[in-house]
Parts: C-alpha cells; sequence; structure tokens
C-alpha cells in the first residue's frame, strides 16, 4: 500500500528519468514491434536496442519505420545477452534502467509502478508479475503447451509475491522486464564480476544474467521489490510446442547453477532470506514430487493398514486431499481467470512428476547452456561457458589490479 500512494500522489521518479534496453537476437519482427510500441506508449526517455552485427541493419530499418526519435541502436559480435548489456549500460543518461526482452508487452501504467519502490534509495531493483500472451483460437496441442507455459508463469509469480512479503527476498528479478538503479549497473566491480563470473573454478559464464544480477543486490544490501498488480502485468510468450521442453531445461539448469552458488558459495540468503531459502532455494535440492507423492502414500498404508477399511478409506482419502490441494493452490489465480483449463488440472499434476525428470537429466548436464528453444540463439553456445585455465585466470586478475590502481 505504501508504494500504491507513491505511484499516484509523491511521485519523484518519472517516466523521462527511465531508459529501456532491449537485447534482442533478431533486430526486427512482429514481436519487438510489438513490444517497442508498448514501450513507447509509456514515454520513456529512451530505448536502446542492441541487437547482434549480422541483424543491425533490419534492425535500423525497423526503427527508421517506426519513425520515432528516441530509439538507439548498438550490436555486439555475436548473440550473447549479458555482452549486449554490457555494450548499453555505457551509454544510458537516466538514473534507472529497465531491461526488456523482445516478446514483452507492457501495460500503459507499468513505469509509475516500478519506480514508485526506487523513491526509496535502499530499493536497487524492481520486478514484475508476467502473465503468457495466449495465443488466438490455438489447436489442441498448442492449447496444452500454453497450458504449462501460463502455469509457470502463475507459479512463479506466487512464489515471488511471497517470498517479497515474507522476508524481502525473491529467487530471481526476472530479465523479461526488470528495473535497476544505473549507478549499480556503472560500477566498475559490477561490470567486471558481470562479464567474468565463473561456474565451479573452470568455468567462464556468460549465461544466467538476471541471476548473477539478483544475487549482486542480495550481496551489495540493496532491497528488492516485486509488483504484483494488474498495472504491472507484462505479458510474454514462451514455446507452445514440444521445445517448451527445452525452455524447461534451460531454466532448470539455471536454478541449479544460481541456487547452488546462492547457498553454498555466497551463503548470504540463509540469514538475509530464511523463509526464501526454505521456500525457493532449498527446494532446487529437496523438491522431488514423484518420490515424495509415492513415500507419502506408502508411510500412510504403513501406517493404517490394522485400521478397518473404512478408516484407511478416510486417511488416504485426506492425504490424497491435501496432495491435490498442494498441487492447486499456487494456481487459483489462473482458474480464477480461465474456468475451463480447470478441466486440464490432471494434465498439470502429470507434468509436474515428469518436471522431476527434466530437473535430473539438468543436474547432470550443468555444463550446458543451450537455449535449444530459439533460431539462431545457439550459433555461438560455447562462448556462454569458457574453460578458463589457471593463467588466464591469474592475467585477468593482474589486468583488474592494474585497472583499479589507475583510476
Amino acid at each position: 500500500m505504501f508504494f500504491y500512494y507513491h505511484v499516484f500522489f509523491f511521485a519523484l521518479l518519472t517516466s523521462k528519468d527511465v531508459t529501456v534496453v532491449i537485447p534482442s537476437l533478431g533486430g526486427d519482427g512482429a514481436d519487438l514491434w510489438n513490444t517497442m510500441w508498448s514501450i513507447l506508449a509509456t514515454e520513456p526517455a529512451e530505448i536502446i536496442l542492441v541487437t547482434i552485427q549480422a541483424h543491425l541493419q533490419r534492425a535500423e530499418m525497423m526503427v527508421k519505420c517506426m519513425g520515432t526519435s528516441n530509439i538507439r541502436i548498438f550490436s555486439v559480435a555475436q548473440p550473447n545477452k549479458r555482452r549486449q548489456m554490457v555494450r548499453a549500460i555505457p551509454e544510458v543518461r537516466t538514473d534507472i534502467t529497465i531491461f526488456a526482452d523482445d516478446d514483452v508487452s507492457w501495460p500503459s501504467m507499468l513505469l509509475p509502478w516500478m519506480l514508485a519502490p526506487l523513491e526509496d534509495e535502499s530499493f536497487g531493483g524492481v520486478g514484475t508479475n508476467q502473465r503468457l500472451r495466449r495465443a488466438e483460437s490455438p489447436d489442441p496441442r498448442r492449447r496444452l503447451w500454453g497450458y504449462l507455459g501460463a502455469l509457470y508463469l502463475e507459479r512463479r509469480n506466487f512464489d515471488c509475491a511471497a517470498c517479497i512479503y515474507m522476508d524481502g527476498g525473491l529467487p530471481c528479478l526476472s530479465g523479461r522486464t526488470v528495473a535497476y538503479r544505473t549507478k549499480i549497473l556503472r560500477d566498475d566491480a559490477f561490470i567486471h564480476g558481470f562479464t567474468h563470473e565463473e561456474w565451479l573454478g573452470q568455468y567462464q559464464l556468460n549465461a544466467d544474467d538476471d541471476n548473477f544480477i539478483t544475487r549482486w543486490l542480495v550481496s551489495h544490501d540493496q532491497k528488492m521489490w516485486f509488483q504484483y498488480h494488474k498495472q504491472t502485468e507484462v505479458q510474454t510468450t514462451l514455446e507452445d510446442n514440444p521445445r517448451f521442453l527445452k525452455q524447461c531445461l534451460r531454466w532448470s539448469r539455471s536454478n541449479w547453477r544460481s541456487n547452488i552458488t546462492s547457498l553454498f558459495s555466497e551463503r548470504l540468503i540463509w540469514t538475509r532470506q530464511p523463509w526464501s531459502t526454505y521456500a525457493v532455494f532449498l527446494t532446487t535440492l529437496t523438491h522431488w514430487a514423484l518420490l515424495y507423492d509415492c513415500l507419502l502414500a506408502y508411510l500412510c498404508y504403513k501406517s493404517v493398514e490394522s485400521w478397518s477399511c473404512d478408516w484407511q478409506a478416510a486417511a488416504f482419502g485426506s492425504l490424497f486431499s491435501w496432495m491435490l490441494l498442494s498441487k492447486f493452490v499456487k494456481l487459483i489465480g489462473h482458474y480464477i481467470r480461465y474456468p475451463a483449463d480447470f478441466l486440464l488440472l490432471p494434465v498439470s499434476i502429470v507434468f509436474g512428476y515428469f518436471h522431476g525428470l527434466i530437473k535430473v537429466y539438468a543436474m547432470f548436464t550443468l555444463n550446458v547452456t543451450a537455449w535449444g528453444s530459439r533460431e539462431g540463439a545457439d550459433a555461438n553456445d560455447a562462448y556462454r561457458m569458457i574453460r578458463v585455465t589457471q593463467s588466464e585466470r591469474e592475467q585477468a586478475a593482474s589486468e583488474r589490479a592494474f585497472q583499479i590502481y589507475t583510476q
């Protein structure tokens, strides 16, 4: 409620304090076109579009057709979101930087709601709730995949809202649309860490950009906020075909890498975000739905095997009702909006069990960073995780020390 009043009565930050950075692979297309127009409608000071060199001309042609003067275009040699973000950061002229994916649609009042928490100097980042942009007249298969994608976002909204309320923690400030103070992003230490993150002491990691920034805010005592309101509901797209499984695999690998780092390397969340640690981070290690549900059923059977048949039936009925409720409660908002989807609830339960297999496979392939679901995204996949030798690490450290010394 505090931030609600700031949106309408005490706003110190306005849309002219915002630069929106859009890293894009293709540099044009219908999704990017719609994204740009929805963002322009909120009147930010500027949009910076960063694509790859091979698609620069396409991006320039698109922006020329849009007929607006507050869009600048830059490019990088290889398709890598971290490098695209770093290319844009020095060009930002405003106090607030918002990163947005190239397939999102913004509501018209998004910026006042995102800026309200940032009027408190202790806050460094603000995220938004997300909904799937549902396909028009999809065939049954597309509808089924879209349903699973919509539930993924619904669960994420629930987890983020609960964690921010309980202890101010967040599993991740999603890069689909997220606001940061520009001074945080421009800090030399941040830029160096962002471009030299290591995984397992062997690889330079150039994926999982939003996870890194979230952990950076935690380690530098910057508060985060999650605006869960209709006015901050960003619509996005997910795969509505079997490639959705590849998206789930990529997200699962990212969660494994980042949550292990948070839990056992940085370890700050144990004391600063105890509820979030229990409810979200530890589930990476402990949440195995099929195994646990089978064990619960077995333990229930062993506990009541000497009871009468009626009491056994009552015990199992209570257990299964509780299990169903636990799989349903996070999704109530979706079923209120789309009651017909309730008929697909069994599909989501079965997929939840299947997702455990995805999670296991992801655990054993953490050195893989491929998207697998977007054309051209994996052309330079090897660049996302580069094996680093000790001599290269020492050279980078000496260059960093010299940079700090000469500043």
